[in-house]
């Protein structure tokens, strides 16, 4: 396994050239990474033209992941939105509307693509859920959708794993997607480590057309690495496609230090990592163990995902992050029921012994009996790009019972939003609004006259 963006970085770098172009630092060293830092000078290939050390790169990858693979810079964001503006140009070669169906916990990136691309959503629910971040499809209730649709949907789209850590069955929701011609879209932004376990865990693996994983999420990538993998039977599709997909919404100057963190990485990824995992995983799994018998509460089945419910323990999520912000550890995400840590080989056996004594040490109170209110299916008012394209005013939550979401403004983590621009404002969504402390909405502004 080669680096050629390393190899030829760091051979611009020895020959000290004159720097007559971008960037303005000129390889001064500031922060110290900077004589790493170039642009697309000869030799340096381009991403979205990419035919040289990116594309040798981009094939190294492929070969560990078992697709088509192409990278990008800005991370799962950047690669959601291209693959939806490749399904809308499925759609159009098909002659069929541009209409997907998602998973209700969708990332706010979808929601930016499907105002920009002008996108139809049908909304995928899963019954019994106790969180706006989780939406388990099961592959029967999706077999018998898909029989009684007319139009088919152009794609299907899931999260998996979800931010808690929840794994879909993606093998089976793959198999009912083709038997009726449909695509397969995952959002596997927080699982790309999952192709190296030492089972079939990855979308790639398990049968979807088209997914994105956000490598700096669980791999040793710099913020803002990610890849958009095709099955590689996936014809309908041209390398040339994806990469016009990609330069839609792309930055014409992605980062030359992001691209040497995904062309190291295929190194890493071929020779230490699945060996790496198989190590940690017994360490997680007897961690997992003992804090069950102590009473904790934990969710999903992602391996390498801790999360806790906090109520179970008698503490909001805040308050168990703040007792470990206590002792210098600091967690993926809280919000009022949850804890959200992801776990990776670069912790190492002492960091999960380390977690692993805090949070025994925590003590038990009785169980929070406050907990998330229900969450209803709001009605659409109008479209999603109709809403986050429309003037909008922001108000108080209180005065916005009966209006129409304007901007799905929700902070990243976890960037899933509660209520999808577009729809109506009701007293359900309300109480949500409150208990996630979210204290103002912007709304489509009233017509005047």
């Amino acid at each position: 396994m080669d680096t050629p963006i390393c190899d030829f970085v760091s051979e611009y770098k020895e020959k000290n050239s004159l720097r007559l172009h971008m960037p303005g630092h000129k390889g001064k060293a500031i922060l110290g990474c900077e004589p790493w830092d170039i642009t697309e000078i000869p030799g340096a290939d381009s991403l979205y033209d990419a035919d040289g050390i990116i594309r040798q790169s981009e094939l190294n990858a492929g070969s560990l992941f078992g697709a088509r693979t192409f990278y990008s810079t800005e991370g799962s964001s950047h690669t959601i939105r291209a693959m939806l503006a490749l399904v809308c140009q499925h759609a159009a070669a098909m002659g069929s509307p541009h209409l997907v169906w998602a998973g209700r916990n969708v990332h706010s990136s979808f929601l930016s693509a499907a105002a920009l691309l002008d996108l139809s959503v049908e909304w995928l629910y899963s019954s019994g859920e106790d969180s706006y971040l989780s939406c388990q499809i099961e592959a029967a209730d999706l077999d018998q959708k898909l029989r009684e649709a007319s139009p088919l949907p152009a794609a299907v789209y899931i999260t998996s794993p979800d931010y808690l850590g929840n794994l879909s069955d993606v093998r089976a929701l793959a198999e009912t997607c083709h038997k009726y011609g449909v695509l397969l879209l995952v959002d596997n932004a927080h699982g790309a480590y999952l192709r190296f376990l030492p089972w079939p865990a990855h979308p790639m693996e398990l049968g979807a057309d088209i997914c994105c994983d956000s490598a700096h999420k669980t791999l040793p990538v710099l913020t803002g690495g990610a890849y958009l993998h095709l099955a590689d039977g996936l014809s309908c599709f041209s390398d040339k496609d994806v990469k016009e997909a990609l330069r839609l919404f792309g930055s014409t100057s992605p980062s030359y230090l992001t691209l040497q963190s995904l062309d190291r990485a295929n190194l890493y990824l071929a020779e230490e990592l699945p060996a790496r995992l198989r190590g940690l995983l017994p360490l997680v799994e007897s961690m997992k163990r003992e804090l069950v018998s102590c009473g904790y509460r934990l969710i999903g089945t992602e391996p390498m995902k801790l999360t806790i419910s906090a109520g179970r323990r008698g503490y909001t999520g805040a308050e168990i992050a703040a007792l470990l912000a206590e002792q210098n550890m600091i967690v993926e995400f809280f919000d009022p029921d949850h804890v959200v840590m992801m776990l990776t080989p670069a912790l190492g056996a002492e960091a999960i012994d380390r977690l692993t004594g805090a949070l025994t040490a925590i003590p038990p109170k009785g169980p929070v009996e406050n907990t998330a209110p229900a969450f209803a299916r709001p009605r659409a008012g109008m479209s999603i790009r109709e809403a986050a394209l429309a003037p909008f005013e922001t108000l108080p939550v209180e005065q916005c019972l009966g209006r129409t979401l304007a901007r799905a403004a929700i902070g990243c983590p976890p960037a899933v939003p509660i209520l999808v621009c577009g729809e109506v404002i009701d007293e359900h969504a309300i109480d949500c609004f409150r208990y996630y402390g979210i204290g103002t909405c912007d709304v489509v502004r009233k017509r005047r006259g």
